[in-house]
């Protein structure tokens, strides 16, 4: 009978303990807008900024300041949040890492990446779509990620970048040359040690026109969105909500295709060069 009444006190404490503690979680929980508070109250919005990345980063050689879309977006973010934009120097495959390390608070043309994204939050909404290409010299013949998928062919791929995990997941039997940074990549072609690089296409424009070389969309083509990431933490939610809103804005009103037309056209690119079959 007592171990029936204990049974009976200890179940009824148990399910006390329980709604108690189910009362006192939201107290408790996360403010959602702590991100959001931290980077007004910091007064500066740390962005990531590359070498060799034209024209979505570009740095002024003579004043050392950067600029190019990726940065004209992030200044019209810092804008809106009361602070200022500030450039942080890395590499896409650093940026897992400086996200871990709180050195940015935003990184754009993200795409969505598996082993980065353990520590990295994707907006579910792409800032532009883009689409997996590579830059040959003229003449080569491989239009396929099939056909690309032999042991005679060198693609170069940036290391830590998704590219990289587009080649090794497609093209495995292929040889691969891991570079740090684009410049590297664009030096090997040069010097005619690989046969192609992967890249996103709006990258693929720029690098044809520095090799004076040819872009296949090879088939089947693999669409991609360049979107937005911001470091998984506590706190985030207000942030991600509000820059969705903010991406939502600008492809509502072509804001964002616009942006990318008049960047490519300023630095005397030539859109037309992109295949017929993609669009963004």
């Amino acid at each position: 009978m007592k171990e029936k009444i204990h049974h009976h006190v200890f179940s009824a404490l148990a399910a006390f303990v329980i709604l108690c503690a189910a009362a006192l979680q939201p107290a408790f929980a996360a403010d959602p807008n702590t991100v959001l508070d931290r980077i007004r109250d910091s007064g500066e919005l740390r962005v990531p900024v590359m070498v060799g990345e034209e024209p979505g980063y570009v740095r002024d050689r003579d004043s050392g300041e950067w600029g190019g879309f990726y940065m004209e977006w992030a200044n019209e973010i810092a804008g809106l949040l009361g602070v200022k934009a500030v450039p942080v120097e890395t590499t896409w495959g650093n940026l897992a890492a400086d996200f871990q390390a709180k050195k940015i608070d935003i990184a754009f043309g993200l795409n969505p990446n598996p082993q980065r994204g353990l520590v990295v939050d994707y907006l579910s909404v792409p800032l532009f779509t883009d689409a997996w290409a590579i830059v040959t010299k003229p003449g080569f013949d491989k239009t396929s990620w099939a056909e690309l998928n032999d042991p005679s062919v060198k693609l170069v791929v940036q290391k830590g970048g998704t590219m990289q995990v587009v080649a090794e997941a497609l093209t495995p039997k292929a040889e691969k040359i891991v570079v740090e940074e684009r410049p590297l990549g664009v030096l090997e072609m040069q010097a005619g040690r690989a046969d192609a690089m992967v890249l996103a296409i709006f990258d693929a424009v720029q690098v044809a026109k520095q090799i004076d070389g040819e872009i296949i969309l090879p088939t089947p083509m693999l669409r991609n969105p360049a979107t937005i990431g911001l470091a998984r933490e506590e706190g985030n939610e207000g942030y991600q909500n509000w820059l969705t809103n903010w991406v939502n804005q600008q492809r509502a009103l072509g804001l964002a295709q616009g942006k990318l037309h008049k960047a490519f056209e300023e630095h005397g690119i030539d859109l037309s060069m992109l295949p017929n079959e993609f669009s963004f």
